[in-house]
């Protein structure tokens, strides 16, 4: 049952929306520093759905969402810090797009960072919802006071569906019954292109064909119906754990973004006003005891708050030159070399052991920590058995296998590491790693940045590299050109298993994300001139910082005059 108070809140959000829209059309040239889309014909689905979220959940809105964030507690002037790039904006430090928002906030849902979201944010949300698998799998306290479950809300535009990483993110929903909402907005339009000229079936269509992925259609302009259906939704998901999409038909009634002007365009205006949310909603007030006065009163005060926020957000600080170098990366814990890098007595042995090894350490001591990739479970163990044995003595939810999609390997890190998880993932081969290259690009290694330091992605990802034996050019690439380029990577080539097993270690205790290239040529020294990978493998506790250089020789000293060092 929705009660008046339900009603008046709804209401009173969409009012903010609606009022936002307009602000921002009458002050276009103040407001478009940066391009921004608003929620106009969207705004009763995302409040719907952004009024039943906990503080324990997780969200992932899109770029359309102010109605959303409104809802989930949101001032208009937080939304608008971001708007004008203000230094005091709560989701970016004005760093990003306008409703692109990472947020931590205790009382609220939790927002990690996703970039322009065309879809990209549907790995990293499933990859939260993961992480919530596992940690219940595993008895690990989802640190709430609530006795409700936490639960993933991805929303989606509809044009974004046919994206190949969506088809990954419900692939991996379905396949492991994840708690997971995804609420797909469809208003039948990408920018210009329509959904005749680019889309054989709807989202709802698209997603009964995952079985295991429940799918309904609603009308997202009805309040009633909405919340209802999202009620009943997100209720199942607490209780049965398990995957649903929600496909909602919109209007949109506003431009694509405040660049690409609907006018321009669009043929189909007067059929969309005919949909309007914002008088179907005040009739559904009427018809629940609203009077006229009352759902007046609401306009009005919706209306001078947007108006005295917006005086307020254009007096508030811009940020400095200095705030732009700030969140490359989170401090780490590893600055010196410590342990035993050659323990008395220890046998020398080969590489792929040091970083086996390694990772059987780290998991032995540290439940939030697991392994997954392509054929690294208990069947095989890796197929250069880099993780061998490791599925046997962890079980088969700490140390699993994935289907063939390097993308969601990858971009799923961000959601296991948002929930307090340490993921170590493995691209099979480098050659592959393409696939993968979109979300470690977009969402990994910016997410630190971008969220102004709230969201560092602590994951380490594996990659066996180079040229060996009988690989041929599609399984001897060599890559690190290409991904040592990637702002906010850190990244480690070692030469020796024991830096590989330093390293390994050091990476896993680093918040930020972490590329380890682990060369098939070195694993097992049998390539002529590779036994000096082989070492004696260092103790437990050895750890080996990033940026410290392996002195082999030393020149001797000249005080008195100038020398270099060359490093190939």
């Amino acid at each position: 049952m929705i009660n008046k108070d339900i009603f008046k809140k709804a209401f009173s959000n969409l009012c903010k929306a609606k009022a936002l829209t307009e602000l921002y059309e009458d002050n276009f040239k103040t407001v478009s520093k940066y391009v921004h889309a608003t929620s106009r014909g969207h705004e009763v689905i995302q409040t719907a759905v952004g009024m039943q979220l906990l503080p324990q959940d997780y969200a992932f809105p899109y770029y359309r969402d102010d109605s959303i964030l409104l809802a989930i507690g949101m001032e208009p002037k937080d939304l608008m810090l971001q708007l004008l790039a203000k230094k005091d904006d709560p989701f970016s430090g004005g760093r990003s797009y306008y409703s692109h928002p990472s947020l931590k906030d205790e009382d609220k849902p939790k927002i990690p960072h996703q970039s322009s979201a065309t879809g990209m944010q549907a790995i990293p949300a499933t990859g939260v919802a993961m992480g919530m698998w596992y940690k219940e799998n595993e008895d690990i306290s989802h640190n709430s006071a609530s006795p409700e479950k936490p639960i993933v809300v991805c929303s989606l535009g509809d044009a974004c569906v046919t994206e190949g990483e969506i088809s990954e993110a419900f692939q991996m929903a379905a396949l492991k019954q994840l708690p997971i909402l995804y609420l797909v907005q469809d208003n039948g339009w990408d920018i210009s292109a329509n959904e005749a000229e680019t889309r054989a079936q709807s989202a709802y269509e698209y997603a009964s064909g995952f079985n295991g992925l429940e799918a309904i259609t609603i009308d997202g302009t009805d309040f009633i119906e909405s919340y209802t259906a999202l009620n009943k939704a997100i209720k199942t998901i607490r209780e049965e754990r398990r995957p649903i999409l929600v496909h909602a038909k919109v209007p949109l009634l506003n431009h694509h973004t405040s660049g690409v002007r609907m006018e321009w365009y669009r043929d189909d205006l007067d059929e969309a006003r005919s949909r309007d949310p914002y008088p179907k909603m005040k009739q559904q007030l009427a018809e629940n005891g609203f009077t006229e006065d009352e759902i007046e009163a609401i306009e009005v005060l919706a209306r001078v708050k947007v108006k005295e926020d917006f005086l307020e957000a254009q007096k508030a600080e811009d940020p400095t030159p200095a705030d732009l170098f700030t969140h490359d990366f989170a401090p780490t814990p590893v600055t010196e070399e410590v342990g035993e890098r050659s323990p008395a007595g220890a046998e020398k042995v080969v590489m792929v052991d040091c970083a086996l090894h390694a990772i059987e350490e780290i998991m032995r001591n540290d439940k939030t920590s697991l392994l997954y990739g392509q054929d690294v479970g208990g069947r095989l163990g890796g197929v250069f058995r880099e993780a061998a044995t490791l599925a046997q003595k962890f079980g088969d939810n700490r140390v699993f296998n994935t289907p063939i999609q390097e993308a969601f390997i990858v971009g799923s890190t961000v959601g296991m590491s948002a929930v307090g998880l340490k993921p170590i993932v493995e691209v099979q081969f480098a050659d592959y790693i393409w696939p993968g290259l979109n979300q470690l690009f977009t969402e990994v290694s910016r997410s630190c940045y971008l969220s102004n330091g709230k969201w560092p992605v602590s994951m380490v990802l594996r990659v066996p590299i180079g040229a060996y034996g009988s690989g041929g050019p599609y399984h001897s690439s060599s890559v690190e050109s290409v991904v040592s380029n990637i702002r906010g990577l850190k990244i480690a080539y070692p030469s020796n298993g024991a830096d590989l097993k330093g390293l390994m270690k050091a990476a896993y205790l680093d918040p930020n994300p972490v590329v380890i290239f682990e060369h098939k040529g070195l694993y097992w020294s049998k390539v002529p001139g590779t036994k000096g990978a082989t070492s004696v493998e260092p103790a437990e506790d050895y750890v080996l910082p990033f940026g410290k250089a392996w002195v082999l020789q030393e020149i001797w000293k000249q005080e008195e005059k100038e020398t270099i060092s060359i490093v190939t």
